[in-house]
């Protein structure tokens, strides 16, 4: 889906802002605090990913403000006109809407408007934790179906009843504990093997895309790989057993794809510990690109792309490998630097102290 105009009021740093957008490049430029990225943030909640950089959604009204509005026009592949309403109260649940059709959960809003993020953060998904890389990949298989997500949600649910049902055993279990304990090994065998299953099935399915997107970022080639690692060995069914007198005693659940790990490897070597800074920020843009191929190549969707300031982290050859390598779709980046020399934007927009302009004019 293509994004045709956004309403903001009370979001972040703007008061009150209506913009339209074209199908090919917008960049939002602007000297850094003043709500660049406020934007971007924006539609990348409309997408169902939350706040991209990590915060709560009552950090996002204005100072002020008892609540923020957020109301987008887009347009679906078949042409069809879509309205995404959402109302963010700083205390209460969100209110949002999809073509006036009240939708229950957040998680709905995923499959209505498809979005792919790029940040500087990203360098995180090689550099840091397993959890930052689950995470990337969780969100890629819910960009192909709402099934996945909920998948997802159901392991999170269950982890969290059994990780209660340990903590409140004090290191030792009863009779009934026991059986509410085998309750939830058994649903959590169910669904932790489904989502282990389909984060492998999408790893196979990327591992071309990731290495041509990573030659054409890092304008050369080199061997690439996403390995999927469990934290056990087996079934999940028995390693559950196995680990029960460990869990009881730690009261945590120690195995389970919430402990598991995908390992990044350029040329053979962990990218994490042995590839340079350059090699590991093309990596991390590759993984991007890679997750964002697999839905235009499943027909589902055209992704918007949001690029915060990405530019600035790289050096002009891999800033113009990497407009290069974007798909020709919509896209959106903020600079708060010259824009790259590779980049031709057919729409400039400017930030001054949040408010946004077009041509001079206030939106």
């Amino acid at each position: 889906m293509k994004l045709r105009s956004l309403h903001l009021e009370n979001w972040r740093s703007y008061e009150a802002v209506d913009v339209t957008f074209g199908d090919g490049l917008t960049a939002i430029v602007g000297d850094n605090g003043n709500g660049k990225t406020n934007l971007l943030e924006a539609i990348g909640w409309l997408g169902g990913m939350g706040s991209f950089r990590g915060a709560p959604d009552d950090a996002l009204v204005r100072l002020g403000a008892d609540s923020a509005i957020l109301r987008a026009v887009g347009e679906s592949l078949d042409g069809r006109e879509q309205l995404l309403e959402a109302e963010i109260p700083r205390i209460g649940r969100n209110r949002i809407q999809v073509n006036r059709q009240r939708l229950q959960r957040m998680g709905d809003l995923l499959g209505v408007l498809h979005v792919t993020v790029f940040s500087p953060d990203d360098l995180e998904l090689v550099k840091g934790g397993p959890t930052l890389r689950r995470g990337w990949l969780d969100a890629a298989l819910g960009s192909l179906h709402t099934k996945y997500a909920a998948l997802r949600s159901d392991v999170e649910r269950v982890l969290k009843q059994r990780n209660a049902l340990l903590r409140s055993a004090g290191g030792r279990l009863d009779a009934d504990g026991e059986f509410t304990l085998d309750v939830w090994d058994a649903k959590l065998a169910e669904t932790g093997s489904a989502l282990v299953k389909a984060r492998r099935d999408l790893l196979d399915e990327m591992a071309g895309g990731l290495t041509s997107a990573y030659d054409a970022v890092a304008q050369k080639a080199a061997e690439v790989t996403a390995v999927y690692q469990q934290s056990w060995d087996g079934n999940l069914s028995g390693a559950l057993r196995e680990a029960r007198q460990l869990d009881i005693r730690r009261g945590v659940t120690t195995v389970g794809p919430h402990r598991d790990e995908i390992l990044l490897s350029i040329g053979g070597a962990p990218a994490r510990t042995h590839a340079s800074q350059g090699e590991q920020r093309s990596l991390a843009l590759a993984l991007r690109l890679a997750a964002d191929a697999v839905v235009r190549v499943a027909g589902i969707a055209e992704p918007i792309l949001l690029l915060d300031d990405v530019f600035s982290e790289l050096d002009p050859g891999r800033a113009g490998a990497l407009l290069d390598a974007l798909p020709d779709s919509q896209r959106l980046l903020t600079t708060a630097a010259a824009l790259p020399p590779a980049a031709s934007p057919d729409q400039i927009l400017s930030v001054v102290d949040g408010r946004l302009f077009d041509g001079g004019v206030v939106l």
